[in-house]
């Protein structure tokens, strides 16, 4: 990271504009955290935390989108699993293909392992929440310090301390975060910078007394621009650290983009409304039992009869007096039996809006295989265009960014990727669904070509076929052999 000329007012100024275009969404997000996740505390909600689930009657869109989360997991970002892959790309020689792929590949190897051995799961997964929830999502890709186990640290952002906006690219480029540390932490994340006197004896007093810190990442020409404020330090501001960097320390993503805005939209919104309406339900629901098991009572004021001891239990003795009807049910005017059908085609609905149907586990052992490729064909079908944003969003920034810390670090060689002379695979289980699906077509046309005769067959090279196959399928190269591409 080299030094940047960046101006406090500047940054204050970016700071103020970005939260503002944010401020129509946070009534918005509220309210799909509060039917969702419950337990979480966006924009200051300022309530309890035992008493943020109170309004929460079902918890048919709280485990969708759980499950929604932990699929796009196992479907995007597998952990321990090779969920993308470096090739040569298509200005490389055939004769150097199997030398460059070798080294390719062990660039891939090496950047998957500090994958692996960082909390990059753990914090992916929070932003996976925050992309079915909210739309956007936000993750902090950071250089951990010498002597970690890897070289990659990782921090889910919430949508509350991240205001974002599009740079010139069109992709969220711009991060705003706001950032509260205690004194300790600021230690830690900017070892450099010294306390203000008055700031150091506030801490001193209470050391859990946390200061508020203005990071900023902005696209540039050459790169991207970082400062981070502290804003207790007065009107003029005092940096904690400042410089440029060749690859974005925050990498901001989005579920699905409308014309003219800068944040996402999310499968919650969508099925926002039958969410409300069949918590709804459900709550009128549990009064109705309520009032059905308790019941309503009435009794005649006849001196004896005191409403106030009675007891409703099971070998309770109530006194009444001589011809009085005593204490007597109140029947309820109506029946609640119609909120059943209502409630079972809520559910179903935001079953599919949040895809949990869809992207359920196969229960079934009987399925056969052309039902499999089926079901992964669909599910291809139903996420293609927010798979293609993840992919250039999230899939790609990540790579980016891991080559360029490990490259820095000499861990591996500067590698760019331009399709050229580097080409990134992605080889997650969603991406392999469409590649099978291609797959498929291509050996379906073989086996045609091959049943008309042999002079259709001398249309087909049978070599070139396997190289293609291969390659498709992110068949490493060093496994196809060396006599096949020369062919």
């Amino acid at each position: 990271m080299t030094k940047s000329n960046f101006d406090f007012e500047r940054l204050m100024a970016g700071y103020r504009r970005a939260k503002q275009r944010r401020s129509p969404w946070e009534g918005l997000w509220r309210d799909c955290y509060e039917f969702t996740l419950p337990q979480l505390e966006p924009f200051g909600q300022g309530a309890a935390a035992g008493r943020r689930g109170d309004r929460l009657f079902d918890a048919t869109a709280a485990d969708a989108v759980d499950r929604l989360a932990a699929n796009l997991l196992a479907q995007l970002t597998p952990p321990w699993s090779r969920w993308f892959g470096l090739a040569p790309g298509r200005a490389v020689p055939e004769r150097d293909r199997l030398e460059i792929g070798r080294v390719l590949d062990q660039a891939a190897e090496r950047m998957l392992y500090h994958f692996d051995r960082s909390n990059f799961s753990v914090e992916i997964h929070q932003c996976y929440l925050d992309l079915a929830i909210a739309g956007t999502a936000c993750l902090a890709f950071e250089e951990a310090p010498p002597g970690e186990a890897s070289a990659f640290k990782f921090s889910a952002v919430p949508m509350s301390d991240a205001a974002v906006d599009e740079g010139p690219s069109g992709r969220l480029d711009t991060v705003y975060r706001e950032n509260r540390m205690t004194k300790a932490q600021i230690a830690t994340r900017f070892p450099r910078f010294v306390l203000p006197e008055a700031l150091e004896r506030q801490a001193k007093d209470d050391p859990d007394s946390r200061f508020t810190a203005i990071e900023a990442v902005i696209p540039e020409a050459t790169g991207f621009v970082y400062a981070a404020a502290l804003m207790e330090a007065g009107d003029t501001g005092q940096f904690l650290a400042e410089g440029r960097y060749a690859s974005s320390p925050f990498i901001a993503f989005r579920w699905l983009k409308a014309p003219g805005e800068s944040y996402g939209r999310s499968p919650v919104m969508k099925a926002l409304p039958d969410i409300k309406t069949a918590n709804k339900i459900v709550e009128l629901v549990l009064k109705n039992a309520s009032i059905a098991v308790t019941g309503i009572w009435q009794a005649e004021d006849d001196g004896v009869l005191n409403p106030a001891n009675i007891r409703l239990v099971p070998g309770a003795i109530i006194p009444k007096a001589v011809g009085s009807a005593g204490l007597t049910p109140l029947e309820a005017p109506g029946r609640f039996d119609v909120s059943d059908h209502m409630l079972e085609q809520l559910k179903a609905r935001i079953r599919q809006a949040l895809l949990a149907d869809q992207m359920a586990p196969i229960e079934s052992p009987r399925m056969t295989a052309t039902e499999v490729l089926k079901r992964s064909a669909e599910m291809t079908q139903l996420l293609g265009a927010t798979f293609g944003r993840l992919q250039a969003e999230l899939l790609t920034p990540l790579v980016r960014r891991a080559m360029a810390i490990l490259s820095r670090r000499g861990e591996i060689d500067p590698i760019v990727l331009d399709g050229h002379e580097v080409d990134l695979q992605h080889r997650s289980p969603l991406a392999r669904a469409q590649m099978r699906f291609d797959a498929d077509t291509t050996v379906s046309w073989i086996e045609l070509v091959r049943s008309f005769g042999p002079e259709a067959q001398q249309a087909l090279d049978p070599a070139a076929a396997a190289r293609w196959l291969g390659r498709s399928l992110g068949v490493p190269d060093p496994l196809i052999r060396a006599e096949a591409r020369r062919g």
